[in-house]
């Protein structure tokens, strides 16, 4: 797992603003589409499960590894982006477009965290630092 700019913390906070978007957007944008609803329900709870769940600062439960973490959010996103498509509401403009950009956004994000806290990060950095160099 690489170390990107955004810390874990910000990852977590912003999974659990990313669910209840999910959950409360279909009756803010009044999806015309009864799949578009109950997916986004469901994957904004899903997306709650999962943030509750992994292993970290905003966790309820440490029972999900960051890794499978990492791997769970790149398959939500190509959920995200696929499921217009899939589920039959590309043709609806509001939800078609959330998705699509929580999907775009989400995999922007999962690429810029910093999985590995700076405790985790420091015993890789000494072994480094005692490693004889070439």
């Amino acid at each position: 797992m690489r170390d990107g700019p955004i810390p874990l913390l910000a990852h977590g906070v912003i999974e659990y603003v990313a669910a209840a978007a999910l959950i409360v957007a279909p009756f803010l944008l009044d999806f015309d589409s009864g799949a578009a609803t109950a997916l986004s329900i469901v994957i904004g709870v899903v997306i709650l499960a999962i943030a509750a769940a992994t292993d970290g600062p905003t966790s309820l439960v440490n029972q999900i590894p960051r890794p499978a973490h990492v791997a769970l959010d790149y398959v939500l996103v190509v959920v995200l982006i696929a499921l217009p498509f899939l589920a039959g509401f590309s043709g609806e403009t509001a939800p078609t477009v959330m998705f699509i950009v929580l999907g775009v956004a989400h995999l922007l994000i999962t690429i810029g965290t910093r999985f590995r806290t700076d405790a985790e990060a420091a015993p890789r950095a000494k072994v480094a630092e005692r490693s004889p160099r070439a």
